[in-house]
């Protein structure tokens, strides 16, 4: 979602600001601007469009100062519009703001009543002329921000400077992230560590109705009831060079060439000294114990916290997982590793229709939420619904500390390592590794699965990187065909049992990255609808792996063909059937059933990506989306 950045120190703030704006990128977002204070008054840039926008105002009118906040924003209440991008001011408030104000509607009739006047359309706007109201009365800002506070109903994150005290940048939060950068005479905060890695690896995480007050030499931290509370800041080891291109066009495709080595690391956890089983979960660990193993490398569990990890696990009854996007895909194709060779029943939710439910769990009962920055707002939302139930909860994130993280029972990483495109790929591919991986031990601890199936499954895994190197060689072939492919009125991607899911994956990256139609679908569910939309104007690529399903598949194939649609298919190593048959046959590796969605989801990727290229599409940062999505 919205990205926000705010400095204070003794350099000069623009660059840091712009700087940390242009690491947040990734967010996504539709307008940018900054606030600086200097020399007893407080300026500010705003600008519609992307960071070069407001780079351009800013070069003709720079602004000075060491004290300032940022913001790039992605629109939920009014357009994208100068008006209704951040910094925004009321009286003596200037400020931030990432999430939705459920409540802003009354707020801000209210505040007409008053005879208030609001220059945008924003719930952000109602926040600062709260504010600024409270401060007028009571001029302690923590007691000022808890009238605030208890006034706001939904999901937000708000960074704010106050003219009369420029010695503090004033934050609190209750959802989305916010995390404060600790420097040497100089301080950071920022909706995402990535904005500041440049700068500091020291942070303090901000936990929900928290408030803060940053000085260059002081951070504060209170509870919501005003009482102070002991911070240590946590460091962080992620290199900020990660986040650079490296000589790829995009982001998407420098990580798409970093799935090999995403997949061994993700792997690694589970292969302690060539040992195969579940790793740390950091059951009944701090948050401090936890960013211990941000990086995946460890050591091993103990004997004992083995033995708690299985006690925790043994009477799990049934599993649930609870996702969105990408990551739903993922637990769907999980469920397959998970019935298979755990042997319990297995269901998979939406977050965003669990949490308004009343599902049915106990203590008996497992939960798994998957999510990748581990802050999504219908996931974080579900995690909590569960914990009221008393379910067992685990989480699969690949931010250490991230909420999610911290709030569940036991965790694993996902330890892709930092991702900044939009559309996840390696992510994606690294909670696929630790799930199956996690399956297969948890099976092998319960003796539901045999040692023999176990070794062969672990040396499919092993081959896995070197395998996706050779996918990754039809980069080329889509890179040619994207202009053929390009005219075509849409895609359907079908699959059979662990490729099923697999192809609805494909069919979402196509969609999210070249705005085209696109559908997964079982492909044994053609004939029951789907097969009236089959002619000669619609690609339909079918995943064609050789497991117990693959003459199913193919006959699914043919009734395609018969109806004149345009076949890419992607098989396991030389097959002349489907090389005479398919208008493009793609030979993957041949390999373990169980591994398939490793190799075959790459060519989707490239796929995708090469399409919207060839239709001159923003790859890293699509239309209308965001990269963490910390609101409903």
């Amino acid at each position: 979602m919205c990205g926000i950045v705010g400095y204070i120190g003794n350099k000069e703030s623009q660059n840091i600001l712009i700087e940390g704006l242009r690491k947040l990128e990734y967010r996504g977002y539709d307008s940018a601007g900054i606030a600086i204070w200097n020399k007893g008054s407080l300026s500010r840039v705003r600008a519609l469009g992307k960071l070069k926008s407001l780079e351009d105002k800013l070069q003709n009118h720079p602004l000075h100062g060491s004290l300032g906040i940022g913001h790039t924003r992605w629109a939920t209440h009014g357009v994208p519009s100068e008006a209704n991008a951040h910094p925004h001011s009321a009286g003596d408030v200037t400020l931030v703001h990432n999430g939705i104000i459920e409540n802003y509607v009354e707020l801000r009739e209210e505040l007409t009543r008053q005879g208030v006047k609001l220059n945008s359309q924003t719930d952000s706007e109602v926040v600062a002329c709260l504010l600024d109201q409270e401060l007028k009365k009571n001029s302690n800002i923590v007691k000022a921000v808890q009238q605030v506070l208890a006034q706001l109903k939904g999901a937000f994150s708000i960074v704010a400077l106050w003219e009369k005290n420029p010695d503090q940048i004033i934050c609190f939060k209750d959802g989305p992230p916010l995390v404060i950068g600790e420097g040497q005479d100089e301080n950071f905060v920022a909706s995402d560590i990535q904005a500041c890695l440049s700068h500091t690896h020291k942070f303090h995480f901000l936990e929900d109705r928290e408030i803060a007050l940053v000085g260059k030499n002081e951070i504060q931290i209170f509870t919501f009831e005003g009482i102070r509370k002991p911070s240590k800041a946590i460091q962080i080891e992620w290199n900020a060079e990660l986040s650079e291109k490296q000589g790829f066009d995009h982001f998407m495709l420098k990580e798409i060439f970093e799935q090999p080595r995403s997949f061994a690391a993700s792997l690694q956890q589970f292969l302690n000294t060539d040992k195969f089983n579940w790793p740390d979960l950091g059951i009944g660990k701090s948050i401090a114990d936890l960013m211990q193993n941000q990086d995946g490398k460890s050591l091993p569990p103990s004997a004992a916290e083995q033995n708690q990890a299985q006690d925790f696990f043994k009477d799990i009854e049934r599993i649930v997982f609870v996702a969105c996007g990408t990551s739903y895909y993922a637990a769907q194709t999980a469920q397959y590793w998970f019935e298979k060779w755990v042997g319990l029943p297995v269901s998979i939710e939406f977050a965003s229709e669990f949490r308004y439910r009343s599902p049915i769990l106990n203590k008996n009962i497992l939960v798994v939420l998957i999510s990748q920055s581990g802050e999504t707002a219908d996931t974080l939302a579900a995690l909590r619904l569960a914990n009221e139930k008393g379910a067992k909860i685990l989480s699969l994130c690949n931010v250490r500390g991230s909420t999610i993280d911290r709030e569940s029972h036991a965790r694993l990483l996902i330890n892709a390592g930092l991702e900044i495109g939009v559309a996840s790929t390696k992510a994606f591919m690294s909670s696929l590794c630790v799930l199956s991986s996690f399956a297969l031990s948890w099976g092998k601890i319960r003796g539901s699965v045999t040692p023999a199936e176990v070794s062969e499954v672990i040396d499919a895994l092993r081959k896995v990187p070197s395998q996706i190197e050779a996918v990754l060689s039809y980069d080329k072939y889509f890179s040619d065909a994207a202009e053929k492919l390009s005219k075509f009125k849409g895609f359907l991607y079908l699959g059979r049992g662990l490729s099923f899911p697999i192809a609805m994956e494909g069919a979402l990256k196509l969609k999210e990255l070249a705005y085209l139609h696109a559908e997964g679908y079982a492909a044994g569910e053609m004939k029951h609808g789907p097969l009236a939309l089959i002619d000669e104007k619609m690609a339909v690529v079918v995943l064609l792996p050789k497991d117990h399903l693959y003459e199913k598949t193919l006959s699914n194939l043919e009734e395609v063909r018969a109806r004149g649609g345009h076949v890419i298919a992607l098989g396991s190593g030389d097959n002349k059937h489907l090389s005479t048959a398919c208008d493009a046959y793609l030979p993957l590796p041949n390999a373990h059933w169980s591994v398939s969605p490793f190799l075959s989801v790459v060519p989707l990727q490239l796929l995708a990506y090469h399409l919207a290229c060839q239709l001159g599409h923003d790859v890293d940062q699509p239309r209308n989306l965001a990269k963490s999505v910390t609101v409903e």
